[in-house]
């Protein structure tokens, strides 16, 4: 069954053209110059109930876009959406009761309240009773560990805290689909890991439908079984998380820094992108080397520090959409 229905979908913008030459001027103030930007381009696809989805693509892409007019914030100039069966459009209030949002930069929560206090304003807000309420925070509260901070004012509580009480605010009203942005951004490892460990539990007992974007390849890759990738406002790749690893994220980036410097050179499954004497960056191809052969190569007794990462994402998605050309 789905839940997202995506057809034909297309937003243009008019925005300001800015002349140099003429700022400040009378002719730049009463007779601006426009130009049209296509920011989505006739997409089309669709989520069924209970997946995992990210849409994700560099900036400037058109996934914001897409996103606020699958949330009712944008109108689309051209094509069709159906959100749990609505058309957001038209049925913006009914759709509120259905979809939960979180973005990662923008807080939703009164910041003087405690996140109890916060809890109980959004169930006035979609008229849920009393008891009802308190239920599903006590719930709630139990599955996202809150019980040590949940009467603490928001500005107190750290970035990760707050996090989880962002998203615990978005599911009061057990909506059916969560647009995720960015969830976990700004997190260190460990608060970020727990994070979507959480998401995770809350898609396996809810059967929520998730909607992800994020810049963070491990977000996508630990929490999505697929991946829908926008370029220039159109979908470069709707693939499963298996193929898109199997075929882009089999790359790792080792930086290393050295006692000694050591002579390294591209050889198979091994490419050098920065050797300055004692600090080392290499990219392995773990299809052809194993991480543990490429650190053999650095000889371990001579590292003093290293950090193994993925291949950054607007990376990954240059190359996809280069070969989609």
């Amino acid at each position: 069954m789905s839940v997202i229905e995506v057809k034909n979908l297309s937003k243009t913008f008019k925005v300001k053209i800015k002349d140099k030459g003429l700022k400040g001027s009378l002719k730049a103030i009463f007779k601006p110059k426009y130009k049209l930007v296509k920011a989505v381009k006739s997409i089309d696809f669709s989520v069924e109930k209970g997946e995992m989805v990210a849409f994700i693509g560099p900036n400037g892409a058109g996934k914001s876009t897409t996103i606020k007019m699958l949330t009712s914030i944008l109108y689309p100039d051209k094509g069709k959406i159906k959100v749990m069966g609505l058309d957001p459009a038209k049925d913006r209030k009914k759709l509120a009761y259905e979809i939960g949002t979180m973005f990662g930069q923008k807080e939703q929560l009164w910041t003087h309240l405690s996140p109890y206090d916060n809890f109980k304003f959004f169930g006035a807000i979609f008229d849920i009773p009393e008891p009802v309420v308190e239920k599903k925070i006590k719930e709630l509260s139990m599955l996202f560990e809150l019980d040590e901070f949940i009467n603490t004012p928001v500005r107190n509580l750290s970035l990760g805290q707050r996090i989880r009480c962002e998203i615990v605010a978005s599911l009061i009203h057990e909506p059916k689909i969560l647009f995720l942005d960015e969830p976990t951004i700004g997190l260190d490892p460990v608060v970020k890991e727990n994070i979507r460990t959480l998401i995770k539990r809350m898609n396996k007992e809810y059967k929520t439908t998730i909607f992800l974007t994020s810049h963070d390849v491990g977000d996508i890759e630990k929490l999505c079984k697929r991946v829908i990738i926008v370029n220039d406002g159109q979908i470069v790749l709707d693939d499963s998380m298996e193929n898109l690893k199997y075929h882009y994220l089999n790359k790792k980036i080792v930086d290393a820094k050295m006692k000694e410097k050591i002579n390294l050179d591209d050889e198979d499954g091994i490419t050098i992108l920065k050797d300055k004497g004692y600090n080392l960056k290499i990219e392995v191809d773990i299809t052809k080397r194993s991480i543990s052969d490429a650190l053999k190569l650095l000889n371990p007794d001579n590292i003093i520090d290293i950090n193994i990462s993925n291949v950054p994402l607007e990376d990954i998605i240059a190359n996809i959409y280069k070969s989609k050309k």
